[in-house]
């Protein structure tokens, strides 16, 4: 392919972008954009829709790790540490937005990151929101890890970790593998557990979300807490 037809195709989209906006890119383009160069003898727009295909969507490349990306045709290890990289700035911007103010005034947007840190993850994962008692975020801690069906939980750890962090309320949450957001018995059980542990030590557990496909469900709204 001649250089100069390659050299059109990697600056189409920035000439979109510079015309119309962000919002008018496709995934591809918007991905040739970051990548801002092909492989040898791969464009980049032909680079990108193969990342795309290959990898399941932006949800997929959102995923991938970094030994995935290194191993994806035309992918060397600066650009798969650029696609990490971008990646981890979007959790950080969804943190930065859960912190800015007090969980319970905008749960749309803990319900959001927590679906960011926890859908994609292969196993159960639980977490905790910890909070001042102001409910402001003081951190977010992957506490467990499990198989694909299920996390042991330590409540015990649990109430340590928030008096290390001088937590007053905390907001907890794990993920099922399934995709399947409905709280289990073993899930109501360990929320129960977890709440009489954190009571004892005049902590707050404010809610407890499940998170799968769609948005998490509370099980404070479902009255489970």
């Amino acid at each position: 392919m001649p250089t100069n037809l390659i050299s059109c195709q990697t600056e189409l989209p920035r000439e979109k972008l510079s015309r119309g906006g962000a919002k008018i890119l496709s995934d591809a383009e918007l991905l040739a954009i970051l990548l801002g160069s092909g492989g040898r003898d791969l464009p980049v727009m032909q680079l990108s829709h193969a990342l795309l295909t290959d990898l399941g969507g932006l949800r997929g490349l959102f995923r991938s790790g970094f030994d995935t990306l290194l191993a994806q045709p035309g992918l060397g290890p600066a650009k798969a540490a650029q696609l990490i990289a971008v990646i981890e700035l979007a959790q950080r911007h969804l943190f930065e937005v859960v912190k800015r103010s007090p969980a319970l005034q905008n749960p749309a947007d803990t319900q959001r990151y927590l679906k960011s840190a926890l859908r994609d993850k292969p196993n159960e994962v639980f977490a905790c929101l910890f909070l001042d008692s102001r409910h402001r975020v003081i951190a977010f801690e992957e506490l467990f890890q499990g198989t694909i069906d299920g996390a042991t939980v330590y409540p015990r750890v649990v109430a340590e970790r928030a008096l290390e962090l001088g937590a007053a309320a905390l907001i907890v949450a794990h993920n099922h593998p399934s995709g399947v957001c409905e709280p289990s018995m073993a899930d109501q059980a360990i929320t129960r557990r977890l709440k009489e542990a954190l009571d004892l030590l005049d902590i707050r557990l404010l809610d407890h979300f499940v998170v799968g496909e769609g948005m998490p469900v509370s099980m404070a709204a479902r009255g489970m807490v």
